[in-house]
């Protein structure tokens, strides 16, 4: 099993940046690819980004030039830096990993991005 918290959501103003990160405990050996997705309300979970083994990236297009994901393996951590955050970037924001075949999630956190 593989426990993942998120921490650094909050609420800020448009425009303005927020560094999410998550941290992985438990049976780490083994995790492959590292992610953060999102899910607006009444909306479906969306994939934000994700950062492979060897740093290869993938961005969704509404975030790409705006958000830099990127992995500590050391650490097990991953990051979601976020710059010139949109009202419409409102959400829970959940932190994913891959390992040994098996997708883990964490429990969120929410970005609010309001005036």
């Amino acid at each position: 099993q593989v426990q993942l918290v998120e921490s650094g959501g909050g609420l800020v103003q448009p425009g303005e940046s927020l560094r999410l990160s998550c941290a992985a405990s438990g049976s780490i050996f083994g995790i492959s690819a590292m992610g953060w997705y999102r899910q607006a309300p009444g909306k479906e979970r969306e994939l934000v980004a994700s950062i492979g083994v060897g740093g290869i990236t993938n961005y969704a297009a509404s975030v790409k030039g705006r958000c830099i994901i990127s992995r500590d393996n050391a650490k097990k951590k991953v990051y979601l830096q976020m710059n010139s955050l949109k009202p419409e970037d409102t959400a829970a924001y959940y932190c994913n990993v891959d390992r040994l075949g098996f997708t883990y999630w964490g429990g969120g956190t929410l970005v609010t991005v309001s005036s």
